[in-house]
């Protein structure tokens, strides 16, 4: 009979107010009686999620959660003989963040497999499948069978979460978005870990934004997120490595989703800003290292910077494009033709109506670019969403003319926005206020990489 009352949702939430810790049992009794039960309701969901978000989850607690998270649903399987070589990445978001979309490929060039299962933006943060939607054609859905195709023909896919796949996070996920209690670190931890383990991946490597456009604001805060999901995907046969990295100016210099693309594309071709480069080849060559590909990690970067410079990469990112729905002509197109600047790219995607370049107020070196204000405007002009399920406008974004440690005349384009309605006399005022310009002389901004959990 104690045991019967321990599974009776009132209880459940009361234990964790109380601040106690709910057993594997019962964690697994709520997650089957959410899906397919009539024992719990949206309040008491919400009222569960509240009390973890104020109390917290013990790393037994989180473990369990994730787990049964994994099994709520479907759990893929591959060939035995890519056990070894199944990898993927997580970032938890940031402004700019096109590394997947360069990094798939580079690892599929270097004999992995890559089954990435991706997400769509929400707020300030871009979505990787927002951004290949730009392509005309990308279709971002799969099914199983037709991801070990494509896994067995190119070696990599980017695709949508099946309905299957983690059913249980689809349903909290949407249940913390309405109760602000999004960025509890264990719901985090179970969030990401469970979708990662249900790939059924052999190694993944894993990108905590840190900053004031990070839902991390600290290193601190970064690297207790990082040894949480390092320690649930470990325990869950999961070989994982966190990188801690920096999120309070824009990774490269475009933002939005088509620019985005061709700025990916430029890095495919052996080029783009270093900061997208350098995320790309530690974040790949840690992979390969992880899964015994290489010796050193050093030995990766290297292994995945000469899939940038030989063109591999792009050809496995080409195949990808249309193994995914994009005609052979317009992939091709969009691969083969040399994008010395994202405005190349306008021969295959959409560009915006209206462009416009802002100016500098004074002259001086670029101290600072604020990566939150950048992203909210570029949200304000739709190239993303405020509510799931909304319309996005591919086209708009913006593209910097400028880097931290920049000199500028007064005067002088510092940015270029792209925009399919009029900038109103706000959106230009808080453009503007993300730009800082100090007197002095400043040093290029070091490696966005803080430190890395193993």
């Amino acid at each position: 009979m104690a045991e019967e009352c321990t599974h009776r949702m009132p209880d459940i939430i009361a234990q964790k107010r109380d601040g106690g810790e709910l057993s594997p049992a019962q964690i697994k009794w709520f997650i089957a009686n959410m899906l397919h039960g009539s024992d719990v309701d949206d309040s008491q969901i919400g009222a569960l999620l509240m009390a973890i978000y104020l109390k917290g989850l013990s790393k037994s607690e989180t473990l369990a959660l994730t787990e049964t998270m994994r099994d709520s649903g479907e759990v893929l399987d591959w060939p035995t003989e890519w056990q070894e070589s199944l990898v993927d990445k997580h970032s938890t978001g940031g402004i700019g963040d096109k590394v997947s979309l360069p990094l798939a490929p580079a690892l599929a060039a270097c004999g992995m497999k890559v089954p990435m299962i991706s997400g769509r933006g929400l707020g300030h943060t871009g979505g990787t499948l927002d951004k290949l939607e730009s392509i005309p054609g990308y279709n971002v859905m799969a099914s199983k069978e037709r991801m070990t195709t494509i896994l067995k023909e190119v070696g990599c896919c980017i695709v949508g979460q099946t309905s299957n796949l983690v059913p249980a996070d689809k349903k909290l996920y949407a249940t913390r978005d309405v109760t602000a209690t999004v960025g509890s670190l264990p719901l985090i931890t179970a969030s990401i870990v469970s979708k990662k383990a249900a790939e059924k991946v052999n190694s993944l490597v894993l990108d905590v934004k840190v900053g004031r456009a990070a839902h991390m604001r600290t290193i601190e805060e970064g690297r207790e997120l990082a040894e949480s999901m390092v320690f649930a995907s470990n325990h869950l046969g999961v070989k994982a490595t966190a990188f801690l990295t920096a999120m309070s100016t824009p990774i490269g210099n475009a933002i939005g989703n088509a620019l985005e693309v061709a700025e990916a594309l430029q890095c495919l071709q052996g080029g783009g800003p270093d900061d997208l480069k350098e995320l790309v080849c530690k974040l790949g060559g840690q992979l390969l290292y992880n899964s015994g590909k290489v010796s050193t990690p050093d030995e990766g970067i290297g292994a995945i910077n000469d899939s940038l410079q030989n063109g591999s990469a792009c050809h496995k990112f080409q195949a990808m494009l249309v193994s995914q729905g994009v005609s052979s002509e317009v992939a091709e197109r969009l691969c083969t033709n040399r994008m010395d600047s994202v405005d190349d790219a306008w021969k295959v995607l959409k560009r915006s109506t209206y462009t416009t370049e802002l100016k500098a107020k004074r002259s001086g070196y670029v101290e600072d670019l604020d990566a939150m204000e950048l992203g909210m405007v570029t949200l304000q002009m739709g190239a993303g969403r405020i509510v799931a399920g909304a319309d996005i406008d591919h086209a708009v974004g913006l593209r910097l003319l400028v880097q931290v440690g920049s000199k500028i005349q007064k005067d002088e384009s510092w940015i270029c926005v792209y925009h399919n309605s009029a900038l109103s006399e706000d959106q230009v005022i808080r453009l503007q206020s993300a730009l800082t310009i100090g007197p002095n002389e400043v040093p290029p901004p070091p490696s966005r990489i803080h430190e890395i959990v193993a």
